[in-house]
């Protein structure tokens, strides 16, 4: 079932997308060679716990995990395309990370995901987030009323074949609703066409995310049963905002 959230519930959320926010900024800005993604984590944990919000991520247990999620976010290196579980892994220069964060406040979720290079960057690492940023913009301003979630998921998909990326988006994985519950109905896709799919309606609340990578788009699941890997060795990147559908055009919840 869908929710229609009030506007009052609308601004409840926006607390919970400025934590996400402010987390994902602080583990950016902290993310420098010889620093442990466990490191990470830590402080991602300190500055949810200091806005008076838990993560969304911590003991999540979706049907496809053999053991509840270890950690308050995800952290994914390089060819890990999502769910990247924080361990010893010590960043080095060049390395892509894609940071992850759920939280919930007041009984509210925000959800959103960034990439980014640590210390020198590979030019073609930067073009592949740039293009998995780009998708993310274009889904984004598709989410108005009247449109469907395959003109979302049709916009992801343009924008990835536009940089030659076509056959590179993680097509099994995408976005959600999110309201009171950080996974929600419906699921939305990052590949769709036009006109087909649900009616987006005024008070709707989705969480966008595309994940592009270099290579084929195709995953293995990692010994940790979490992370997904490209089969074939290709970077990954990764990013996600919460979003609701207003009259007035989309409104970005995980704004800083």
């Amino acid at each position: 079932m869908v929710e229609i959230k009030t506007l009052g519930e609308l601004e409840a959320m926006r607390e919970a997308g400025r934590i996400v926010a402010r987390t994902l900024q602080a583990v950016a800005a902290h993310a420098r060679p010889g620093t442990t993604v466990a490191e990470l984590d830590d402080l991602a944990a300190t500055t949810i716990h200091e806005a008076g919000a838990v993560s969304a991520f911590t003991g999540y247990r979706p049907g496809f995990a053999p053991t509840p999620y270890p950690a308050v976010i995800c952290l994914s290196v390089n060819d890990a395309i999502v769910h990247g579980i924080p361990g010893r892994t010590v960043l080095a220069d060049g390395d892509l990370l894609s940071i992850d964060c759920g939280v919930y406040i007041d009984g509210w979720a925000g959800d959103g995901a960034t990439s980014i290079t640590v210390g020198a960057s590979h030019p073609s690492d930067r073009a592949l987030i740039d293009a998995t940023r780009q998708a993310l913009h274009a889904g984004i301003a598709a989410a108005v009323p009247g449109n469907r979630l395959g003109d979302i998921g049709h916009a992801v998909q343009a924008v990835a074949a536009r940089h030659g990326l076509a056959d590179a988006v993680a097509s099994d994985f995408g976005g959600h609703g999110i309201g009171r519950r950080m996974h929600e109905d419906p699921h939305v896709p990052n590949r769709g066409r036009p006109g087909r799919g649900m009616v987006l309606r005024p008070g709707m609340t989705l969480a966008i995310e595309p994940m592009l990578t270099t290579g084929l788009g195709r995953y293995r699941t990692a010994s940790d049963g979490w992370t997904l890997r490209t089969v074939d060795g290709a970077r990954a990147a990764h990013a996600e905002h919460t979003v609701a559908i207003t009259d007035d055009g989309p409104l970005v919840l995980t704004q800083p």
